[in-house]
């Protein structure tokens, strides 16, 4: 079986390509075998037999648990490890106790620190914006830290006792109003977490040509942690991009020494030449500024919880999740798993209605992150003509005007039909 390595910090990528993938739970399996099914035909389609996909398929989820006992076994996790590249479908969360997530799981497993998100509105889908054309940004959301850490003691135990204590008795904290009935979590944000996460932020911005990258927290409030993410933030693009950005860090230091109308020149002079502005913005002031004005922002980096919330908000301006892809990236082993981000829907599925456009984009996604473009663009353009024409899945024909619903299994011939 043929692999992708990674060698002198690039990827080596075979043209028979061995990709793993989990087929998921729900919704799962039918979405997983129409993308398959028309991946198969774009890459032939492009190639004309001289690349190729060899499935492997691995077990993870309900699937796992049935024939395993376990929600995610170790060859899942070592096949991914040695393939560095797979994909995967929604993933049940276990109840009372186990895994937390099986996707928390794996993106800490295999360090994958960058949750990559981009939005962007397809012509004909319906979207709650005046002007949905205005959004096209890509989330860069940490993936390791914050409170997706699952440091947390529940209340009435005797760690949550404990935990207050300490708290209480060796930190001199006053301010927990309920002790005896509070549960507590542990928000870790570190210096090398947040600097990588930015990194690869820039990076994109610069390898693409994108004019900012925003910084969103809630440094206002957590001053050592969402404010550590800003601080670091800024350092990282200060001391490792300074030919390529100019951040509003400095442009206040140059306020503050030469005036306000020095700082404005700076400023100006940096959007001339094509520098990469890098600025911040609290977390609830962004959520109002991308319905207000999306045009502002291109590429944004956040930590864990602000990722959460920031990618399925942009996802509903430009349609919904269902049209979100997503990845989970580590850039400096090589290691990623895309996937469908929306749930299992276990109330529709087998019923051949659900969209796979999630799904579909993200194996787009995979086939630019392996540089085989011409796939990845094969498979949105015929997105793009079957959305103007208004055929789709009924959760977006109902809200088109001139929308013609599709099953599932309709809808993925249809775009087979498109790729010529």
């Amino acid at each position: 079986m043929a692999k992708i390595i990674k060698e002198n910090n690039k990827l080596i990528v075979p043209d028979t390509l061995t990709l793993p993938f989990i087929e998921g739970d729900g919704v799962g399996a039918e979405i997983t075998n129409v993308c398959k099914k028309i991946v198969d035909h774009t890459v032939n389609t492009v190639y004309k037999g001289t690349k190729k996909i060899d499935w492997l398929e691995v077990l993870g989820g309900e699937k796992a648990y049935n024939q395993t006992g376990q929600w995610l076994p170790e060859n899942t996790m070592n096949t991914f490890k040695e393939y560095l590249i797979g994909i995967k479908g929604p993933l049940t969360t276990p109840v009372g106790g186990g895994i937390r997530s099986l996707n928390v799981a794996l993106r800490q497993e295999l360090d994958l620190f960058v949750c990559l998100r981009p939005l962007e509105w397809f012509k004909g889908v319906s979207s709650p914006l005046k002007e949905p054309e205005k959004v096209n940004m890509v989330v860069f959301r940490e993936n390791t830290e914050d409170i997706y850490a699952g440091i947390e003691w529940e209340a009435g135990t005797k760690e949550a006792e404990q935990f207050y204590n300490f708290l209480h008795d060796k930190m001199n904290v006053k301010k927990v109003r309920f002790p005896e009935t509070s549960s507590f979590g542990v928000k870790p944000v570190s210096k090398q977490g947040s600097s990588r996460l930015v990194r690869a932020a820039i990076q994109y911005a610069v390898d693409n040509k994108k004019p900012s990258v925003t910084l969103v927290h809630k440094g206002n409030i957590m001053k050592f942690t969402e404010g550590g993410f800003k601080k670091w933030g800024y350092e990282t693009a200060e001391t490792e991009f300074a030919d390529f950005t100019f951040t509003m860090n400095q442009y206040s230091i140059i306020k503050n020494e030469k005036g306000e109308e020095a700082a404005n020149a700076a400023y100006k002079n940096a959007v001339e030449s094509g520098k990469i502005i890098i600025k911040d913005n609290i977390a609830d002031a962004f959520l109002q500024n991308t319905l207000l004005k999306p045009e502002d922002y291109s590429v944004i980096a956040t930590l864990n919880l602000n990722g959460d919330y920031v990618s399925d908000q942009l996802a509903a301006m430009v349609g919904g999740i269902g049209i979100a892809p997503g990845a989970n990236i580590n850039y400096n082993t090589g290691h990623a798993i895309f996937e469908a981000t929306h749930g299992t829907a276990p109330d529709i599925a087998g019923k051949n209605i659900v969209n796979p456009c999630s799904m579909l984009l993200s194996f787009a996604m995979l086939f630019e992150y392996i540089f085989w473009k011409e796939v990845s663009e094969k498979i949105k353009n015929s997105l793009v003509e079957s959305f103007e024409k208004g055929y789709a899945t009924h959760d977006l024909a109902r809200f088109m005007n001139n929308g013609k619903s599709l099953s599932t299994t309709d809808f993925a011939d249809n775009i087979i039909k498109l790729i010529k």
